[in-house]
C-alpha cells in the first residue's frame, strides 16, 4: 500500500513591503537642538519609580538636574564620572514631581537603555556637531 502525502498549494512569495523612510528635517531645524558633553556628579533611584533615576550633572558652565528612565539598567554608583550626551535646550519638565531640566542620549538594545558616552576625555560642556 503506498503512504498518501497531502499535497497543498505553494503560496505565492509576497513582495517584501517597501522600506519606510522616516521624516526628513533640515540643517536649520537640526541647529536648533543644542547638545554638549555632561559629566555625571551625582545619580540615586527616584523614589517610588522602578525606571527613574535622578542626575545631577556638570555641563561646564553650570549644574543641572535631570530625570531620566535608565533604572532598570544602570545602578546609580556606576554612573559617577561618566561623561554622557545632554540635551541642553529643552523646556523644564516635571516627573515624579522632580524637575529634569535637560535629556540624556541612549540607544536602546535588548529593550534596555545603552548611554551615549565618549571613547576620548572631552570637557564638559563641549558642544556636539
Amino acid at each position: 500500500m503506498a503512504e498518501e502525502t497531502e499535497t497543498r498549494p505553494i503560496p505565492p512569495e509576497t513582495p517584501a513591503a517597501p522600506p519606510v523612510e522616516e521624516p526628513r528635517i533640515s540643517i536649520e531645524e537640526f541647529a536648533k537642538v543644542k547638545m554638549c558633553v555632561a559629566q555625571i556628579l551625582e545619580a540615586e533611584k527616584v523614589e517610588g519609580s522602578r525606571k527613574l533615576i535622578k542626575l545631577k550633572v556638570d555641563i561646564g558652565k553650570e549644574t543641572r538636574q535631570i530625570v531620566a528612565g535608565i533604572a532598570e539598567a544602570y545602578d546609580p554608583p556606576s554612573l559617577l564620572g561618566k561623561k554622557i550626551v545632554l540635551v541642553v535646550n529643552l523646556k523644564p519638565v516635571k516627573l515624579m514631581g522632580l524637575e529634569s531640566n535637560g535629556m540624556l542620549l541612549a540607544a536602546s538594545k535588548d529593550g534596555k537603555p545603552v548611554l551615549a558616552t565618549f571613547a576620548e576625555d572631552v570637557p564638559n560642556g563641549a558642544l556636539l556637531k
